[in-house]
């Protein structure tokens, strides 16, 4: 598995009753940040002891390819048009970048 260098991580917290609205819209909203120079891909998951918790992890090549390439593009404001109304706090996002990778053993066999 390659990982990218950088890992950004958001909780978000949907409002009450607005988890399937706010999946449909994060679906549209996909193909927006895929867009952007330096995306490496993403992942959304919905939390299983919180309701409207989820947990939004992107990889970038670099930190600025998220802070600058996306954050000041038009595909930004898109983004935020589609999503940001749903969050309630808004979310706290953070960057990391990885100290030790171990992959996944096969449970199967």
């Amino acid at each position: 598995m390659i990982v990218a260098p950088v890992l950004e991580a958001a909780y978000l917290q949907v409002r009450a009753g607005q988890e399937r609205a706010f999946e449909q819209a994060f679906e549209q909203a996909s193909p927006l940040i895929a867009a952007t120079a330096g995306y490496a891909g993403h992942t959304l998951q919905r939390c299983l002891e919180v309701p409207g918790r989820y947990l939004l992890l992107v990889q970038w090549q670099t930190l600025e390819a998220h802070t600058v390439g996306f954050r000041q593009s038009p595909q930004y404001q898109q983004w935020r048009a589609l999503l940001h109304h749903f969050y309630d706090p808004f979310p706290v996002v953070e960057h990391f970048e990885t100290v030790l990778n171990s992959p996944c053993k096969d449970h199967t066999a």
